[in-house]
């Protein structure tokens, strides 16, 4: 590694930490409209889902809806269990043993 890699990694080290940073010094003096707040609250889930999805429908890097898609079952029923309970850490429990069951038995 030459010096000019050594100044870009500790220029976008500077640049990641000054936006972190930022949250954390003046985040209590921020106030975001409503309708912001509003649209942040769902950005948790939007952000799952998008790397969720994918890996659950196309594991292989094509699309596979078929029932014995262990990575598509485990997630169904990681949702129905965290749906119905409202317990993440059952749901993620139980797609786990979904997902190893089935791909033990196929």
């Amino acid at each position: 590694m030459n010096a000019q890699h050594g100044l870009i990694i500790a220029g976008m080290l500077a640049a990641t930490l000054a936006i972190r940073a930022s949250f954390l010094v003046f985040g209590h003096k921020l106030a975001f409209p409503a309708w912001l707040n509003r649209a942040l609250h769902y950005v948790p889930a939007a952000v799952l889902s998008a790397l969720v999805v994918p890996l659950a429908l196309a594991p292989a890097g094509h699309i596979d809806a078929s029932p014995t898609n262990p990575y598509l079952a485990g997630t169904i029923v990681a949702i129905i269990v965290a749906w119905k309970s409202g317990k993440t850490l059952l749901a993620i429990l139980v797609s786990f043993a979904v997902y190893g069951l089935m791909r033990w038995l196929l």
